[in-house]
Formats: C-alpha cells, structure tokens, sequence
C-alpha cells in the first residue's frame, strides 16, 4: 500500500520539535510495511505556501499512484479534498483546531473525508461528528525511557541542587504559560529550591534528556486533543500536574505521582507541591497500550477498510 501524508505539521530545519507526532506515526506505519511519501505544506511560513499546496498537490499525484491520501490538521484536509479520486483520512490533532472559524472548517471538511480520525472523546464530541474514529497519539518507549536524573542535569547544565517544574511545548495562547508562571511563582513562596524551565522547539531525540532531568511537568492548556507530552513524561516515570483537557484525566487517572488539577495558579502550585514530594511517578507501567505500534496497528486497519489488503494498486 502506498500512502501520501499530506501536512501542515512536520519537523524540518527550522523547528526540529514541529509535528513530531506526525513524523512518529509516519515512522511507525512504515514499520509496519507501509510505502509513505510526505508532502509538507509550510503554512507557518507563509499562508501563500496553503494555496501552493493545491498544485504541488496534483503535480506529486501526476508523477506517482498512491492508494490514499492520509491528511493531518484541517487545511492540508482541504487540499486533500481538491481531488476526487484517492480515499482521504482526514486526521485532526486537537482541541484547539476546533475554536473559531478554524473549527468550523473542521466541522465542514469531516463529512466529505473517507474517515475521520480524532484524539479523544472530548476531541470528538467537540467535532460532533459520529462517524470519527478515536486513535490516542502514542508514545515511542524506547526512545522515552527512565535515566538517571542527575546524568540528564549534568548534560543540561542544570544546578543539580533545585528541583526543576518543566513546560515544554508550543507556546501558543491557549497553552496557558501565565497559568504555567502564576503558579510557579505561588509554589516559590512556599520553598526556594524549586526552578522553572519552560522549553520549546528542541529536537524529538532531545526531548527525553529534559523530561529525565526535570522533577515535575505541568500542562494547564485551555484546549488539547490527546498530547503527547504527557505519554512521554510518563514514560520516563516523571511525576505530572496536569488539568482535565482532552484525555489527560484518564491517561493519568491513579497514576501515583501524578496529578489532576483545577485551571487556577492556586490549585495548580498546591499539585505541583504534592508533585515534587514524589522522585517518580508509576507512569511507563500504565501507558504500555499507548505505543506508537499500537496506535500504527490502528491506523493501518483503518486504512485496509478503503484499500483492502489485495486490492492496493501500489505494492509496498
């Protein structure tokens, strides 16, 4: 089976951590056998680079025959739309993509897709669109894996005697970092050996240095669909203070170490205490179903329901 993922997400020189999610799925149903081209559409870059999608578009599906065309996030969907012939997965990422005009694109694009792929229950019950499949984004385990802390400090240059809350993402609005700041600043009344790293746009393969070396991650976001960075800390066993968005309450949910909190600095910096009493959480034991093989395995059956396993026009 041959596939062309069409995105507006995808790591590239400039911003090594951007879409890396994609790329882990891309790699993982390669795993599996499947033959994937990635057409990248930089819209972050430039919005003209949207309307160029369209022609690179059809001049990618002149030159080679795929059997379908797996779209990530709402305008590489609408590219993908522009043709008629191959099957599209449309697969939306996140709660934030359902605010404002960009969730009404959502809405309108889902039911003139072949499938639709979101994140959680809330993810969907945001798109209110029945049909849609829930496929959690997973975690790589043996990239994300426990090491020793003070080894993952050292190569940091952290000072080995605080105890470190980290942010790590994109930092767009709905993320929260005042929340992130407001609490921080609250627990640093209560003792002065604590430090915030708020980090973003560092290479996949470097991001479990940061989660080894940190004590506690927060994530206080006003919207997510399923975010990896959660299933990633909890791979390296590290303590989390999160709130109820998209599906962190049930991937946390009597995880000891780790905790749910209210959306305000008070709640938030009272967890993270409770947090930082703990040197690790029990977190790898209780995501061993949230592998990205898993999460393959499902999308590659979802892929066989269009294109089923003898009837791909394109060997791979």
């Amino acid at each position: 089976m041959r596939v062309l993922v069409l995105t507006n997400m995808y790591p590239h020189a400039a911003d090594p951590s951007f879409g890396t999610f994609v790329y882990e799925q891309v790699r993982a149903l390669r795993g599996l056998g499947v033959d994937m081209d990635v057409l990248f559409v930089n819209g972050r870059a430039s919005r003209w680079q949207y309307l160029l999608g369209y022609p690179r578009l059809w001049r990618q599906l002149r030159h080679v025959r795929y059997d379908l065309i797996h779209a990530h996030y709402v305008f590489a969907g609408w590219i993908a739309r522009a043709q008629g012939r191959l099957p599209v997965v449309q697969s939306f990422h996140g709660a934030g993509e359902m605010l404002g005009y960009q969730g009404r694109l959502c809405k309108r694009l889902a039911p003139l897709v072949d499938r639709v792929i979101v994140t959680s229950a809330d993810h969907k019950a945001r798109l209110a669109y029945a049909p849609a499949r829930i496929i959690p984004c997973g975690v790589d385990l043996t990239l994300f894996t426990p090491r020793p802390r003070d080894e993952a400090r050292r190569a940091l240059g952290w000072d080995p005697a605080t105890r470190t809350v980290l942010w790590l993402g994109d930092p767009r609005p709905e993320k929260r970092l005042d929340l992130v700041r407001g609490a921080f600043e609250r627990l640093a009344q209560r003792r002065s050996d604590v430090d915030l790293k708020i980090v973003s746009r560092v290479p996949h393969d470097q991001v479990p240095t940061y989660m080894n070396a940190a004590h506690a991650l927060i994530l206080p976001s006003d919207a997510e669909g399923s975010p990896v960075v959660i299933k990633e800390a909890m791979a390296c066993n590290l303590p989390i203070v999160g709130v109820d968005v998209g599906d962190v309450a049930q991937v946390i949910a009597g995880v000891a170490g780790c905790y749910l909190a209210e959306r305000t600095v008070e709640d938030l910096a009272d967890k993270l205490a409770l947090a930082l009493q703990h040197e690790h959480s029990a977190g790898r034991a209780a995501i061993q179903h949230l592998q990205t093989g898993a999460e393959a395995q499902a999308i590659l059956a979802l892929y066989r329901e269009l294109v089923p396993e003898g009837a791909a026009t394109a060997a791979g």
